[in-house]
């Protein structure tokens, strides 16, 4: 599995090469890490998966089929980009490829942030007519921290 990392911070690039660096060449596949917006992120082939958690993204692929991923982070943009977060998502994934969401924190609404509070509906309002959902559960295992706070919600692009 091919993994891409992308990030804005040019800092957080340079610690998750030396966390890498860490753990040696112990898969089949390479790990390599950009520093770029994720909302100018261009490229030729669209991923496979997605996954939204945090304020880390990266790719992951796999040559044979392929297989591509990127961690995102719904929750630290300011709400008024998340539609452009969403159509920025939509160019990404491929048709029958899948976003997967850790909706995180689910607390009283605020203003302040980031993080900024969110809710499954917050999703489903920027990504209707590009996405399909198609699991919405509440996490068996979660950090104490985080327990009745979230919940996994799976898109499937359309």
């Amino acid at each position: 599995m091919d993994v891409l990392g992308l990030d804005v911070s040019e800092t957080a690039i340079t610690k998750a090469k030396s966390l890498m660096s860490s753990f040696g060449n112990s898969g089949t596949g390479k790990v390599s890490f950009i520093s770029e917006d994720f909302f100018h992120h261009k490229r030729e082939e669209q991923f496979d998966l997605i996954y939204d958690y945090g304020h880390v993204s990266f790719a992951m692929s796999i040559p044979e089929p392929s297989f591509h991923d990127l961690i995102s982070f719904f929750i630290v943009i300011p709400p008024t980009r998340r539609t452009e977060w969403a159509q920025q998502m939509a160019s990404l994934i491929k048709p029958q490829g899948y976003l997967i969401t850790l909706v995180f924190p689910i607390d009283p609404p605020t203003d302040l942030g980031p993080p900024f509070f969110v809710r499954v509906e917050h999703y489903e309002e920027v990504l209707d007519g590009s996405f399909k959902k198609v699991l919405d559960k509440v996490p068996t295992t979660s950090l104490p921290s985080h327990v009745g706070k979230e919940r996994i919600v799976v898109w499937e692009r359309i």
